[in-house]
């Protein structure tokens, strides 16, 4: 290769690192920038999930603090005090809705679960549980018609506490008087495929006690 021929090449390699150079302080910040986001944001990351560590740890000694009270309403006057938002409220009220029933009130306990399974920002599985145990709380102090058309939805196929609301069902219509309607209901429950096997077992002895028959199953 001649002298010429190495002098060009020279020059325009020249040219090309002063090109680089050009573009990197014109727009190197750019790259400075994706890499300090990129470090940052995974130190961000790891500084929030230590946050809502600190957090849950927090809200489980408050509840727990809560629960060493000795009466029943002390331990819903700490509950009550939890500051606490979202899904973590809620859990502090079903503790403090348990607690009033503990404490003979379920009037209270019925009117707190109420006021969960009311609340659409919580997951359905929180509002279901919440409207199972208001059923409860409520016992027949409303009227089992009322009760049963509570839990109707609950008994969908797919619902998460379908089985519960099937059983509980099952108590109130034989509370009724609706005794077959009641034995076909935890007949039923006795080949559900969500039943658990000590559900099956007090469908089993529920059967039994209204005087129905576990023949054929």
């Amino acid at each position: 290769m001649s002298n010429p021929e190495n002098f060009i090449e020279e020059v325009t390699e020249e040219v090309r690192r002063d090109q680089l150079f050009m573009l990197f302080r014109r727009y190197g910040w750019i790259a400075v920038v994706a890499v300090l986001l990129l470090v940052g944001g995974a130190a961000f990351n790891e500084w929030r999930k230590a946050k809502t560590v600190a957090a849950s740890q927090e809200l489980g000694d408050a509840m727990l603090a809560a629960l060493e009270a000795n009466e029943p309403a002390e331990r819903v006057t700490a509950l009550e005090a939890i500051e606490a938002s979202g899904n973590a409220e809620a859990l502090v009220e079903f503790l403090a809705a348990g607690e009033e029933l503990a404490g003979e009130d379920p009037a209270a306990a019925a009117a707190r679960f109420a006021v969960i399974a009311e609340n659409n920002d919580l997951p359905l599985a929180y509002r279901q549980l919440a409207t199972l145990k208001q059923v409860f709380a409520q016992g027949a102090t409303v009227a089992g018609e009322e009760r049963l058309a509570t839990l109707s939805p609950l008994t969908a196929p797919g619902q998460p506490f379908r089985a519960l609301a099937e059983e509980q069902s099952a108590l109130i219509e034989a509370e009724l008087g609706q005794t077959d309607a009641a034995i076909e209901r935890l007949r039923e429950l006795l080949t559900a495929s969500d039943a658990t096997a000590g559900l099956r077992q007090r469908a089993s002895q529920l059967i039994v006690a209204l005087g129905g028959s576990l023949e054929g199953l």
